[in-house]
């Protein structure tokens, strides 16, 4: 699968506690289920699929196009594996305040080593979503898996307050190319979507590097007046009727704030860059950094920043909203004892236990 993002409505509200209750439960053994009969980095794989994910979700009880997928389904993997450590899945941070200190919760585990890496590798994904792909949406929710052997997968959702619409994006180690690409040239496992966006800038795309390159190549060479003296004059002018930026295509001095650049550009100039994640990873380079960058590489070298935006569902027990029909509560419950009964007898008399699965799956295949 090749890029892929989930744009869902925005569904405001929380889920009933008892449908999250079993939410819980279920997606707990349907999880455990996977890491008993593959491995926990194929789980990681599978929860970094946007579309099984989204079914994930729907087997779950919830709307297939709900935003509150994304919160409700990372929200109950990660209580319920808080208390199984053993089964070598750790999950970080959620919604909100919750993403916020998801630095805290990874110095916290003493499970995982190579703590510092996932913080760096924590704030490089919010920040390559939050304002390489400026698509309109800001990231809130942010959590990250890690497993035993250092797999890792981070699944964020952002929102577009004006057009009432979530996005959510996915990312998996796997995925990931050569150390010098690594992060920040094409990095989704993906991004499926109902709608695709018009006025975006995507820094990350897959034919970005000659574009970041030519970025990080001018701040090494120029002095930091020369850089704040060549926005100004790039933005004073109207010379560049195809540029790209907000809802028109020419830029004007009050679209960035020179004093807060300058402070910026000054931190910039201060720190040793050798690629584009070391300019991502300082304090303060945020979307108006990166556009200013931009267009001068544009203006000076030739390379545009892309304006192509990075971009399926069923239901078991129905979904909380009703549609397509109510929780089948008791079938849910039913189901759910099933899965406990199964995947329990598997771990005291072995694997050959799961084959009753896997009949299932073929009967209803066939």
């Amino acid at each position: 699968m090749k890029h892929k993002i989930a744009d869902l409505p925005l569904h405001y509200g929380e889920a009933p506690k008892w449908l999250f209750e079993r939410q819980k439960k279920l997606l707990f053994e349907i999880c455990r289920i996977i890491i008993l009969e593959f491995s926990t980095e194929e789980l990681l794989n599978r929860l970094s699929d946007p579309v099984w994910f989204q079914i994930l979700g729907c087997i779950s009880g919830f709307d297939w196009h709900s935003s509150g997928v994304t919160t409700t389904v990372t929200a109950a993997i990660k209580e319920m594996f808080k208390n199984h450590p053993e089964y070598g899945i750790y999950i970080f941070g959620g919604k909100g305040k919750t993403a916020i200190n998801t630095p805290k919760e990874i110095l916290s585990c003493k499970k995982i080593s190579n703590h510092e890496n996932f913080i760096i590798l924590s704030k490089l994904t919010a920040k390559v979503d939050n304002s390489c792909i400026q698509d309109g949406y800001q990231i809130y929710h942010h959590t990250i898996f890690v497993d035993k052997n250092n797999n890792w997968c981070v699944i964020q959702q952002g929102m577009n307050t004006n057009l009432k619409y979530a996005r959510r994006y996915h990312w998996f180690n796997k995925t990931t190319k050569s150390e010098s690409q690594k992060f920040v040239v094409s990095p989704h496992i993906g991004i499926a979507t109902q709608k695709k966006e018009i006025n975006i800038l995507n820094f990350v795309d897959e034919n970005s590097d000659k574009l970041q390159n030519n970025i990080i190549e001018y701040i090494s060479l120029q002095k930091l007046d020369a850089i704040i003296s060549d926005i100004k004059k790039i933005s004073s002018t109207k010379l560049q009727p195809d540029l790209f930026l907000p809802q028109r295509h020419y830029i004007l001095t009050d679209d960035f704030n020179s004093t807060k650049l300058y402070k910026i550009f000054r931190k910039i100039k201060a720190t040793e860059l050798s690629s584009f994640k070391d300019l991502l990873l300082i304090d303060g380079v945020g979307q108006k950094t990166l556009r200013a960058l931009g267009l001068i590489s544009e203006v000076i070298y030739g390379y545009p920043v892309s304006t192509k935006d990075p971009a399926r569902f069923s239901f078991a027990f129905g979904g909380k909203d009703g549609y397509p029909y109510p929780v089948d509560i008791r079938n849910y419950d039913k189901t759910l004892n099933l899965f406990k009964c199964i995947i329990d007898k598997a771990k005291i008399e072995g694997k050959e236990k799961l084959k009753a699965l896997k009949n299932l799956s073929m009967f209803f295949n066939s």
